[in-house]
């Protein structure tokens, strides 16, 4: 599969997420899902453990996960965050050079950046009444608006 420069292009990856609640199983892998679709990497497979507090070589997932990488199923390895993983960033490093000796890469998708700026829907509402041809403030303070 070809791989364009800036690791953009159609390389297979696990997206990997570990927590208790189902609620952020599904939001890990979500935003990992997005972060990978941003770089047209396609998802070979999506796994999970549930056990945040087991020792990664003692997951099942992620067993499963580094047996893809191994395999050559995949070359990439995704989570949301770097906790689902180990508990700290120097950790996280550690892992992603072990991970590049077997040939893959890790990384961690960021946080989605916030896109509007503080009071961007209170400015939008209030234009949006502006070209309705209403307001809020008739109802609130009647005779006020003109």
């Amino acid at each position: 599969m070809p791989k364009l420069p800036g690791g953009i292009g159609h390389v297979p990856i696990a997206v990997y997420s570990c927590a208790t609640e189902s609620a952020a199983v599904h939001e890990a892998e979500r935003r990992a899902r997005l972060y990978a679709d941003a770089r047209h990497w396609h998802v070979a497979g999506t796994w999970s453990d549930d056990g945040p507090r087991v020792p990664l070589d003692a997951r099942p997932a992620w067993a499963a996960v580094t047996s893809a990488l191994s395999s050559g199923l995949i070359r990439g390895i995704v989570v949301a965050e770097i906790s689902h993983l180990v508990e700290d960033a120097d950790q996280f490093a550690a892992l992603g050079v072990l991970i590049r000796d077997r040939g893959g890469f890790l990384t961690e998708a960021p946080p989605p950046a916030n896109r509007q700026p503080p009071g961007q829907h209170e400015r939008r509402r209030i234009l949006l009444e502006a070209s309705s041809g209403w307001s809020l403030w008739d109802d609130l303070a009647p005779g006020t608006a003109s």
